[in-house]
């Protein structure tokens, strides 16, 4: 009857063990499930691709499971850089988790506030240039993302097929982005390379932009603009007066195209920003640390020419480029 008594008495325990040990999982698993994160985001400037590469990382991030429990601080500097500073020091005392830094600019300086605060950074040329990172493949640091680097000299090329008479081509691009700096250099050695001429003209604002347009458009055959933050944010103004001169653009990114450029073979920044949105959640997740995870290309490029552009123009597209190409 005593032993009877015992394994009763051991059953039981071995039953209120058992439920103590599901209650706590489950304690667990409430408390993972309701943490939060704070993710701070800044860009430079509003212009549409980095708009949308800014949704596409929000979107990136949610594709990962990363919604409900993130809280979004949306910074914009204005195209003012002296903006950033503040907006860095923001971020460190409100402890957020992640900085996700859009365009070269914006990456340097947060990269110069924090070196604990992971950054993801997107809309970015070349890391290893803006000495961002040590090796594209092995950041080393706290920072790490996606690469907008164009493939410029197939963009020269498409500028050639669409305007085959071009000798002369003329550029405007802020002269303080490193970004752009490294595209101009490498669109000139190409040039270089085809017998081309170069007409350069920098500018430091929005509100240089009227005057260095009105410099090159007549002493150039066609204008070529980078992925520059500043030229990007006011392109209808340089467009406006490349279309009164009967010079053609092409351009780093569609946005600009469907802004009134004639063309390019660029990346899509919302995709972009998705793929740094994944990047993002891998390292919220501490599945992975930015200084294991190498710089990220986007392979997708996307043809995109403006028809009516072309027209205005009096621009015939060769029939193989309107079969491939989004019209606009």
């Amino acid at each position: 009857m005593l032993k009877k008594k015992w394994k009763k008495a051991l059953a039981a325990a071995a039953l209120v063990m058992s439920l103590g040990l599901v209650a706590g999982c489950g304690s667990d698993n409430a408390k993972e499930s309701a943490k939060t994160y704070k993710v701070g985001i800044v860009q430079l400037v509003e212009h549409r691709a980095v708009n949308i590469a800014n949704e596409g990382f929000i979107a990136g991030l949610a594709s990962k499971g990363y919604k409900d429990n993130v809280t979004f601080d949306q910074q914009n500097a204005q195209a003012d850089q002296s903006n950033l500073v503040p907006i860095a020091q923001r971020f460190i005392n409100n402890k957020v988790d992640l900085i996700c830094a859009i365009s070269t600019p914006v990456a340097q300086t947060m990269a110069s506030a924090t070196q604990d605060i992971p950054i993801v950074a997107t809309a970015v040329t070349d890391y290893e240039e803006a000495k961002l990172v040590a090796d594209s493949k092995h950041p080393r640091g706290n920072i790490t993302g996606t690469t907008d680097m164009n493939p410029i000299r197939e963009q020269i090329d498409l500028m050639l097929r669409l305007a085959p008479k071009t000798k002369t081509i003329g550029t405007v691009y802020c002269s303080s982005e490193v970004n752009s700096q490294k595209q101009i250099a490498v669109m000139k050695a190409y040039a270089k390379e085809k017998g081309l001429a170069v007409v350069e003209a920098t500018v430091s604002n929005v509100n240089d932009i009227q005057q260095a347009a009105r410099s090159i458009v007549g002493k150039v055959d066609a204008v070529y603009i980078p992925t520059d933050n500043v030229v990007a944010s006011a392109a209808p103004t340089l467009i406006a007066i490349t279309d009164e001169a009967n010079v053609p653009v092409i351009c780093g990114e569609a946005n600009l195209v469907k802004e009134g450029a004639l063309a390019t073979l660029g990346i899509d920044y919302y995709n972009l920003g998705f793929q740094t949105g994944e990047m993002a959640a891998d390292i919220l997740a501490g599945r992975s640390r930015p200084a294991d995870m190498p710089i990220q290309s986007l392979k997708d490029l996307r043809l995109t020419i403006n028809a009516e552009n072309a027209k205005k123009l009096g621009i015939s597209i060769p029939a193989d480029l309107e079969a491939q190409a989004e019209m606009i």
